[in-house]
């Protein structure tokens, strides 16, 4: 086996499929990548039995071959090479080592045999395959995915739950993450072939962070079959599988409140700034920040046994009575950093029901917080 390569392509590539490799492995071969090269491209493979990625490159490939070298040393390797710079990666006939030379550095890695790394199963039945646009996919992931559970007992919890459903009249593609504690909700355009994703799908809080990666060099449009047990996206050159969590994903609509009637309106970045301030005093713990709304003013206040306290006033749009509740800074201010607009609407009921929180432009999002008792 012997081909070369321009640093900056194999840089690339070893980038997109050696963060699926965990640093710390008990299994060997799960920390090397596939390296297989013909017909002048290069393909990489990694997977740690969850996730699997490929991706092909072209290459100068003088023997055909395959190996499989351990997946973070070769990109610490590659990364550090100069700017500009072509790579050789050679295993002489009957040796399993690998030879990496580069201008005037040279390096010997150890191989591991191919029929040694596993494969994920091939699911030939994917029933439901669409397009995505990969714009709409990453405003999908980037608006729910702080929402989800890291809580492993309620593994239903830690990814992102999507299906077909309708909302006033429009089929849509919705998305849905929540820990109990924060709900986030985006939806879009049902794209053609997914019309029947209605009992949905959970995608792992791991494979979700993968694919966001990958789409910031994705092409215009994103290749997504889908299946009971299964997920693969298409990015140009590069192949994404992953298993879904098995389990149910809990029925989220009874966590949105359909009676709130008090409607705050304010400027999400002041919003922020102001809780980030408040806040500052609070316990690691709870973060508790209390929010009292009383005509056109808003009153923040945080207090701490060993910090003390503090308070400050905002002006607001707000059209009932005075409202107390608290919330969590750190999830408030998650919530409303997601809003791009100069205006978000909280919708309130009272201090011990759920708060809905809108962008007043954009009518894809949606999110709920759960008061604190403050």
């Amino acid at each position: 086996m012997k081909f070369s390569i321009d640093r900056s392509d194999l840089l690339r590539s070893l980038g997109h499929v050696h963060t699926i490799v965990e640093r710390r492995n008990t299994i060997p071969i799960l920390a090397n990548v596939l390296l297989k090269v013909e017909d002048d491209t290069l393909f990489l493979n990694t997977t740690d039995m969850d996730i699997e990625v490929t991706e092909s490159v072209p290459a100068k490939v003088s023997i055909a071959g395959s190996t499989t070298v351990a997946a973070n040393t070769l990109y610490d390797i590659v990364r550090k090479l100069p700017d500009g710079s072509s790579v050789s990666l050679e295993i002489p006939a009957g040796e399993n080592t690998m030879f990496i030379k580069s201008e005037r550095s040279n390096f010997k890695l150890g191989c591991l045999p191919v029929d040694d790394f596993p494969q994920m199963s091939k699911d030939d039945n994917m029933p439901h395959q669409f397009e995505i646009p990969a714009a709409n996919l990453r405003m999908l992931i980037d608006r729910t995915r702080f929402a989800i559970s890291n809580e492993e007992t309620r593994y239903y919890l830690n990814g992102i739950f999507i299906h077909a459903t309708e909302h006033n009249g429009k089929q849509v593609l919705r998305a849905v993450a929540t820990d109990a504690h924060r709900l986030a909700r985006f939806e879009m355009d049902l794209p053609a072939g997914a019309e029947n994703l209605t009992s949905g799908v959970i995608i792992p809080k791991k494979a979700i962070n993968e694919i966001r990666k990958l789409i910031d060099e994705a092409g215009d449009t994103i290749k997504m079959s889908i299946s009971d047990t299964k997920l693969q996206c298409s990015f140009d050159h590069i192949t994404f599988a992953t298993k879904l969590i098995d389990g149910t994903f809990p029925d989220y609509e009874r966590v949105i409140p359909k009676g709130n009637d008090k409607i705050l309106e304010i400027n999400p970045a002041i919003l922020v700034n102001a809780v980030d301030r408040v806040s500052t005093i609070t316990n690691e713990k709870t973060r508790a920040v209390k929010m009292v709304l009383n005509g056109k003013v808003m009153t923040l206040s945080a207090t701490s046994p060993e910090s003390g306290s503090a308070t400050e006033e905002l002006e607001i749009l707000f059209d009932n009575n005075s409202v107390e509740i608290g919330f969590n800074a750190a999830y408030l201010m998650d919530v409303a950093k997601q809003i791009d607009g100069d205006h978000c609407r909280l919708v309130l009921a009272d201090g011990a029901s759920p708060t809905i929180i809108e962008d007043i432009s954009d009518d894809q999002s949606l999110y709920v917080l759960m008061p604190l008792r403050v």
